[in-house]
């Protein structure tokens, strides 16, 4: 037995850290909230920061808080290509290897050397919720959307869990834009083949003639 998953949007946005954040805006800048986002804990902010690259730029950019350890940028791949930066898929945080770019606030400009991610497709939820779904954290599974003649099954959509999560899969606007749906959309998780199996594998089994 499943549930529906509600699917969230995640535009382009911004996590950053305290120290960046008082370069960007002054010393002893501080946060301010404007509303609670729909992860506990998580808020959007009033302040703004222009997020240049090779190729272009964006402004406005949204600011989430609270403050990170590290900034990290989270775009789109169609957001990458406009910046001219190569787009690197990366579970949030998991920034090693990453291309930088240059941040803009009211007070200074700031170059950073990594941080700018395709976030991958996640799915939050609680510790009761994953045993229930028979899932474990850091898992990869299948998402069938509910959808009007454009219905899609996400692959690789990361399973994250914590006590102090609420139940929502995340994708991007490139991917949101990608089946057309309601107002509320959802989805729910397919078991198609056995634990650990992965589209790669997959594809390499069709190409081979080996149908399931």
């Amino acid at each position: 037995m499943s549930v529906k998953i509600p699917i969230e949007t995640s535009a382009r946005h911004i996590h950053v850290s305290k120290e960046d954040f008082e370069l960007l805006f002054g010393p002893g800048a501080e946060l301010h909230y404007i509303k609670e986002l729909s992860q506990p804990g998580q808020y959007l902010c009033q302040e703004r920061l222009t997020v240049k690259g090779p190729k272009g730029e964006f402004e406005n950019m949204a600011i989430l808080g609270p403050f990170r350890k590290e900034t990290q940028v989270e775009l789109s791949l169609t957001d990458t290509r406009k910046l001219g930066l190569p787009g690197i898929i990366r579970q949030s945080g998991d920034i090693e290897g990453t291309p930088g770019c240059v941040l803009c606030g009211p007070n200074s400009e700031l170059s950073i050397e990594k941080g700018v991610i395709v976030a991958k497709r996640h799915i939050h939820m609680t510790p009761d919720e994953a045993i229930s779904l028979r899932v474990r954290d850091n898992d990869e599974v299948f998402v069938l959307t509910k959808s009007y003649g454009r219905a899609l099954i996400y692959a690789d959509v990361v399973v994250r869990v914590h006590r102090s999560f609420r139940l929502a899969m995340h994708v991007d606007t490139d991917e949101a834009n990608a089946f057309s749906s309601d107002a509320e959309p959802y989805g729910v998780i397919v078991r198609l083949f056995d634990d650990n199996y992965n589209t790669d594998k997959w594809i390499e089994e069709v190409l081979s003639g080996i149908h399931r």
